[in-house]
């Protein structure tokens, strides 16, 4: 069975990890969490041998087993074993990789909010375990946030040879920068810490994407995407959030034309998502001006 998950260049290698993880296994049986740290150790081993192929593959394993920590891990270890830059595709798999890893943690924190309001409505008894658990979420999304972020400062950016690639990765760095927003205080220090460093990574990102990527590039496309959810979300700022979503979204649909045939499945979704913003953000605005006598321009 190891050698269905783990690939050396030679059997022999193999063969001597196998050996070790058996003695293992018996020696959890007979001293329990001692062969257990010895299984992990031994497993560590097996991660540290394989090539950035086999790393690369195995991302691709975890990616469709969901397994996106242990993705995670493997796509670092790409990124960090070499001075070579990413391809498009490694690119995309280590955005999967740490996107689900945060995502499921961003999900139970908003879950969590729900059941916490719920609880605190009725007097319940259990707020306190509740904000532990509360911590312990917001204790995960920093580590993966502080992360990707020191991944892409230190590695990633410097290294990027190409317009695509350098607003790819400015993007992912202001997307979170924006994540580890979401779960602070509005009014602390903290927040405006990485709300800033959330606004400067979409700006950088924007002036290259602007003036080097084509009005139809998707990646130019999501950046409009994200920064306008950052107006919109983070810093409360509606108006400027329609106006860089509208500014994106007429721009593409003037070059529709030009838009590339291997891009026009990802570019015009992401058009729809701009477009399905600007309908609840105008509309809302539209409500907020019927009150007190503003009036908001039809998009």
């Amino acid at each position: 069975e190891i050698n269905q998950f783990f690939f050396f260049n030679d059997t022999a290698t193999t063969e001597i990890y196998t050996e070790q993880i058996v003695g293992s296994v018996r020696c959890v049986q007979e001293t329990g969490v001692h062969g257990e740290q010895q299984i992990n150790k031994i497993f560590e081993k097996f991660k540290m041998s394989l090539s950035r192929a086999e790393h690369i593959y195995m991302s691709k394993v975890c990616e469709q087993t969901e397994r996106f920590e242990d993705m995670v891990e493997h796509m670092k270890k790409v990124v960090s074993d070499s001075s070579e830059d990413l391809s498009g595709e490694e690119r995309n798999l280590l955005s999967v990789a740490y996107k689900n890893s945060v995502g499921s943690r961003r999900t139970a924190w908003r879950a969590l909010q729900t059941i916490t309001q719920k609880e605190q409505s009725k007097g319940g008894s259990h707020i306190n375990l509740l904000n532990q658990f509360r911590e312990r979420i917001e204790k995960e999304l920093n580590n993966i946030c502080n992360d990707i972020i020191n991944l892409l400062d230190s590695k990633l950016v410097p290294r990027a040879q190409d317009a695509e690639a350098k607003v790819f990765y400015l993007k992912m760095k202001g997307d979170y920068y924006r994540y580890h927003a979401e779960y602070l205080e509005a009014d602390s220090n903290e927040h405006k810490k990485v709300a800033d460093g959330a606004h400067k990574s979409y700006q950088d990102a924007s002036e290259i994407a602007n003036s080097q990527l084509t009005t139809t590039h998707p990646i130019r496309l999501g950046l409009a995407l994200n920064y306008s959810v950052f107006f919109y979300e983070v810093l409360n700022e509606p108006t400027k959030a329609c106006n860089l979503a509208k500014q994106a979204f007429d721009d593409a649909i003037a070059d529709i034309e030009q838009l590339q045939e291997d891009q026009y499945k990802d570019s015009t979704t992401i058009m729809q998502l701009i477009r399905d913003n600007l309908t609840l953000w105008t509309s809302e605005l539209q409500e907020e001006g019927e009150d007190d006598g503003t009036g908001v321009e039809n998009v």
